[in-house]
């Protein structure tokens, strides 16, 4: 059993948060994951900052940027992993763009980010029809591949999906990029049931998620919620503090549905 599926518990809903690495400083990463770790969150992802984030709303895109523009590279990003996974058990996974692990070779890119702790892979723009090149250097270093599923995904695309991913489908709210919404799309909660009907994968939803309340309407249908522009607003804009009380906020109302 891989680090990603011992989170899945029966009676408790998994909050996954996502950082970019290195905004607004690579300081405030190595102290804002252990921080939200503690507060509640069992996963953890590390934005890798790309040039050419596509799958990215204004947030995201803007929080890469600044992470360029303060010199951080992958090779960083594995060393900063490394350093985090020093500090917590919380398994960390790697969002990135497959220009990064291509460049790399997808072979030496699984063996240092299994070396750094990282437990899995998110990658926007790699459909499973094409993710065979890297699933077996994945597997090779106990990396789950993580697929991603949209509204607009038919039944064919979730048995797919379900077939390919290792520890969990990442299932988009919305046709579109990150970024936080004030509202969800009300047949949400149909399409992760359809999901679950067709796939025995655990079923987590990201883009859009802003409060805990959305957090917890998601969490009635799905096993896991993802949140990611709106901590990296609260990081950039109010601080720590803050950051720690809306993920205990999230985590209470998920654990109180």
């Amino acid at each position: 059993m891989s680090q990603i599926s011992r989170v899945f518990k029966p009676g408790r809903k998994a909050l996954i948060a996502y950082l970019t690495v290195g905004y607004p400083s690579l300081e405030a990463t190595l102290k804002a994951v252990p921080l939200i770790a503690e507060a509640g969150c069992d996963m953890v992802e590390l934005g890798i900052p790309f040039s050419d984030p596509m799958a990215d709303g204004v947030t995201i895109q803007r929080a890469s940027f600044t992470a360029l523009k303060n010199g951080v590279t992958p090779a960083l990003c594995l060393e900063i992993a490394g350093q985090i996974h020093k500090k917590i058990d919380t398994p960390l996974l790697f969002m990135t763009y497959f220009n990064i692990i291509y460049s790399y070779g997808p072979e030496e890119f699984c063996q240092k980010a299994s070396r750094a702790g990282v437990s899995g892979l998110i990658i926007p723009d790699l459909p499973p029809e094409e993710g065979t090149g890297l699933e077996g250097p994945a597997r090779e270093a106990g990396i789950d591949i993580i697929y991603f599923l949209a509204p607009t995904s038919t039944d064919e695309r979730i048995r797919l999906v379900g077939e390919k991913s290792s520890g969990f489908i990442y299932l988009t709210s919305v046709s579109g990029v990150t970024g936080a919404r004030e509202r969800l799309p009300q047949e949400l909660p149909r399409f992760i049931k359809k999901v679950k009907d067709i796939t025995s994968k655990p079923v987590c939803v990201g883009f859009g998620i802003s409060s805990p309340k959305q957090a917890a309407e998601v969490a009635r249908s799905a096993d896991g919620v993802i949140i990611g522009s709106r901590l990296l607003e609260i990081l950039s804009s109010e601080g720590y503090p803050a950051l720690e009380e809306f993920v205990k906020k999230t985590r209470e109302a998920i654990d109180n549905i």
